[in-house]
């Protein structure tokens, strides 16, 4: 574990240092409180005052705009915009100054930070009304806020089947936050001198974002993505509509669900590769698909795990972004998964009889990527 241990000390991630801190004046944490209270409001407020354009409109007009103004721009009528700018002024969202209001720092990130905006259209899409049931699903161990989207038992299932906006915003979040990090793992993957892949499976594989970056930069890699049916037929058309696509032809699909004890995995890969892929399971579930995974690896072969930790972000906002995604897994995607800390998630590893060999931190900003043989 020394490995381990060194990329533990260099890690330099402040944000768990500060989470929990309960120094704010009485006055300010009232008013967080009030915030929580009023916490869909506040959400909704926000999301149709970029939704109508009202932000983007301040923003193009830093003299300031006044009631009048924005009602002929937006063609709301004078009630609409009355509420929204009064609510949004103690959002925080816009200011005022006699009689014309400006955009506020918030408002600018709400507008133009892509992360914030890919975000808040996951949480209208697909969490905010099976928010309501987040209750029975920590009772009962389900995604109980599912059925507001499908009658799937997990979400994964229904993608190809969910309502357009739905399903656009569903692989917007997803996408966002894996391909940024995939240029950075190629090379740290490629560079590997224990193991130069050439036969690499993919688990957990999607549509097949990472297998498409593989064969581009490597002309002699094949990859193999393990998954779920409903997620294969995903990937199959994902292929057809993309059939000029250089190396499509070295990229090959298996199906089969782990979550079922006759599932095996398929062996002779130089890597295995599990990108965003544990997050989706319970720590019981993590360490038997790591199990079959270990099953299967020669002393050669190394298994490789990308996940969002969030003990090890540089920033409090992504640890508090990724433990608030924690509770889309239970409510919504399959009731017993979350964002795990990093202490977590080498317990299933070690438990599965495999071995951590070095720790990447930081890949496209948030990723770190766990690099895993068998145990001699």
């Amino acid at each position: 574990m020394k490995a381990l241990n060194k990329s533990r000390k260099s890690f330099s991630g402040g944000a768990t240092q500060i989470a929990g801190r309960d120094d704010l004046p009485a006055f300010e944490a009232q008013r967080r409180a009030y915030e929580i209270a009023f916490g869909s409001i506040v959400f909704q407020v926000s999301r149709l005052m970029c939704k109508f354009g009202i932000l983007k409109l301040l923003q193009e007009n830093r003299e300031g705009l006044n009631y009048g103004s924005i009602i002929e721009k937006t063609g709301l009528r004078k009630y609409a915009v009355q509420v929204l700018m009064e609510a949004s002024l103690f959002i925080g969202t816009v200011k005022k100054k006699e009689d014309r209001f400006f955009l506020a720092k918030t408002g600018w990130f709400l507008l133009k930070d892509e992360q914030v905006r890919i975000s808040m259209n996951f949480n209208h899409d697909i969490n905010y009304l099976g928010m309501y049931d987040l209750e029975r699903s920590l009772l009962t161990g389900k995604p109980e806020g599912l059925k507001t989207l499908g009658p799937w038992e997990r979400i994964y299932e229904g993608l190809g089947s969910m309502n357009a906006s739905a399903r656009k915003s569903w692989f917007d979040f997803d996408i966002y936050h894996s391909d940024h990090a995939f240029s950075e793992a190629l090379e740290i993957l490629f560079a590997d001198p224990l193991c130069r892949p050439c036969k690499i499976l993919d688990i957990g594989g999607n549509i097949g974002r990472w297998a498409v970056q593989c064969v581009k930069y490597d002309p002699d890699v094949q990859v193999t993505i393990l998954d779920i049916p409903e997620q294969i037929e995903l990937l199959k058309k994902h292929l057809i509509e993309n059939q000029c696509m250089s190396g499509r032809e070295r990229i090959h699909a298996v199906e089969g669900d782990l979550l079922k004890h006759e599932t095996t995995i398929p062996a002779g890969f130089d890597v295995i590769w599990m990108s965003q892929f544990l997050d989706c399971f319970s720590k019981e579930n993590i360490v038997s698909i790591l199990r079959k995974t270990s099953a299967v690896m020669s002393g050669n072969s190394r298994l490789y795990i990308m996940e969002t930790l969030w003990d090890r972000q540089r920033f409090q906002t992504a640890s508090f972004c990724l433990t608030q995604i924690s509770l889309y897994f239970t409510a919504m995607a399959n009731g017993e998964s979350k964002m795990y800390h990093t202490a977590d998630l080498v317990q299933c590893i070690e438990s599965a009889g495999l071995k951590v060999e070095t720790i990447h931190d930081h890949l496209g900003g948030y990723h770190t990527l766990i690099c895993c043989r068998k145990k001699n």
